[in-house]
């Protein structure tokens, strides 16, 4: 028999009749630091922004086509159209963005800057036809629209944003070369006088959203190429100073502002209509909402119900869960567009990718404040979920940009690289090995 040892006791396995565990067990702490570590990791991995700005762009469109076709069904059919007619439009223009979007994401970064320059001048021009009688057309008091023809039009400021980002990012990557940015005139100089040239053409028609959304574009411009404090402040005061001037002239702009956080309609003529509106539509939506379809709102009480406030909507039909689910989208596509601005050592990508992530970012806040009557409504769309074609294609544009700068960082690039070639790749070799196998057989066996 073993002796005993004074002073000696059995393991506390065999004690208890259990397993001895080689690791202690982790608390609340650990198991939450594990899960931390888990996602940061997965979140340092090269291929992460892009595989997040491809899945939360597309899943932000794909919302919106959803959110399109049930809140603009009231309204076609109050114009005698068929439910489906806006969603028909918004269709056809997610599959001309996606092919889009497809070419940008492939496109090589000389390709995107060579484009700068036409894609300015060419919205330049637009913007000024915009502004001819006969040409232009004017909607909801705003002279910024094209008619096609038909039921279509064409909005060219939305391309503007485009032509500011591309054209900004080539002009400051070149002074960048040159050792140029360090001097306060040529960071500024030809940037801002180009951009305040668009912010007038779009003022002349009268579109004060889409000017908050282009200079939000150029302070994201100046802010990525590491303009100082006081350059940064002087140009935003500037700006600032000649909004208040446009709003003070302007009476319509100012009841904008009198119906921030309104919940009451008000008297003659309803000046805050839309506002308190879309917070009813938010306030019955509750967690889940009353379900696709059953808005109660979009029956004719809430304007706009498919362009500027479906996100009122979403929040009706899907509750508060739709709507943060549409935030953690928007979030995800701008984290992801900034750490390609700041992973990158092109300074071209630096600053497009920088101006792009400002430009959706902006614009989601301004249109999500506005329904949450958090903010004046602007009358801009919710980017790529809004109703409207003309913003649609060149945001899609954009998120391309986005998606060919992530595939292009050295290290995305050696994680692509890695993996196995596509099915269209594999199928292709495998119909080349059997043509090279039926070739080799001799006649008789064919």
């Amino acid at each position: 028999m073993p002796s005993k040892i004074a002073g000696t006791r059995r393991p506390s396995a065999v004690r208890g009749g259990g397993r001895a565990s080689a690791t202690p067990r982790r608390g609340r702490g650990g198991g939450v630091r594990g899960l931390y570590e888990r996602v940061r990791k997965a979140w340092d991995r090269p291929l992460t922004a892009y595989y997040v700005i491809i899945g939360a762009g597309l899943l932000i469109t794909t919302l919106g086509l959803v959110m399109v076709y049930s809140a603009s069904m009231i309204t076609a059919l109050r114009y005698d159209l068929v439910p489906s007619y806006f969603f028909r439009k918004q269709f056809f223009a997610a599959l001309l963005g996606t092919g889009l979007l497809l070419v940008a994401s492939r496109m090589p970064v000389k390709l995107h800057r060579a484009l700068a320059y036409p894609i300015l001048a060419g919205a330049v021009f637009l913007m000024v036809l915009v502004q001819i009688p006969g040409i232009g057309h004017a909607v909801n008091g705003n002279q910024n629209w094209i008619s096609l023809g038909g039921p279509f039009q064409l909005q060219p400021s939305e391309f503007g944003k485009l032509g500011l980002i591309l054209w900004g990012a080539d002009l400051l990557a070149r002074k960048q070369d040159m050792r140029l940015l360090t001097q306060w005139k040529h960071m500024l100089v030809p940037l801002v006088p180009g951009a305040f040239m668009l912010l007038g053409l779009i003022m002349l028609g009268g579109d004060m959203g889409t000017s908050i959304i282009l200079a939000a574009i150029l302070f994201g411009l100046l802010w990525t190429a590491g303009a100082p404090t006081r350059l940064f402040v002087g140009v935003l005061t500037v700006a600032g100073a000649i909004g208040v001037l446009l709003i003070k002239t302007s009476s319509n702009r100012m009841k904008r502002f009198d119906c921030i956080g309104a919940t009451d309609p008000g008297g003659e003529g309803a000046p805050c209509l839309q506002a308190a509106h879309g917070i009813y539509a938010l306030a019955s939506g509750g967690w889940f909402g009353s379900g696709l379809g059953a808005s109660v709102e979009k029956w004719g009480q809430l304007p706009e119900a498919h362009t500027d406030f479906i996100f009122a909507v979403t929040g009706e039909e899907l509750g508060l869960a739709g709507t943060l689910s549409v935030l953690a989208l928007f979030a995800a596509l701008g984290y992801a567009g900034i750490r390609v601005a700041g992973g990158t050592e092109d300074p071209f990508v630096r600053f497009a990718a920088g101006g792009v992530t400002t430009w959706i970012t902006a614009q989601a806040v301004i249109n999500i404040g506005a329904v949450l009557g958090l903010l004046p409504i602007a009358g801009v769309p919710l980017p790529l979920f809004s109703y409207g074609g003309s913003a649609l294609l060149p945001t899609m544009f954009a998120v391309g940009l986005l998606i060919a700068f992530a595939r292009q960082e050295p290290a995305a690039k050696a994680a692509l690289a890695m993996r196995r070639p596509g099915w269209g790749k594999r199928v292709g070799k495998r119909w080349k090995s059997m043509r090279r196998r039926v070739k080799k057989r001799p006649s008789g066996e064919r």
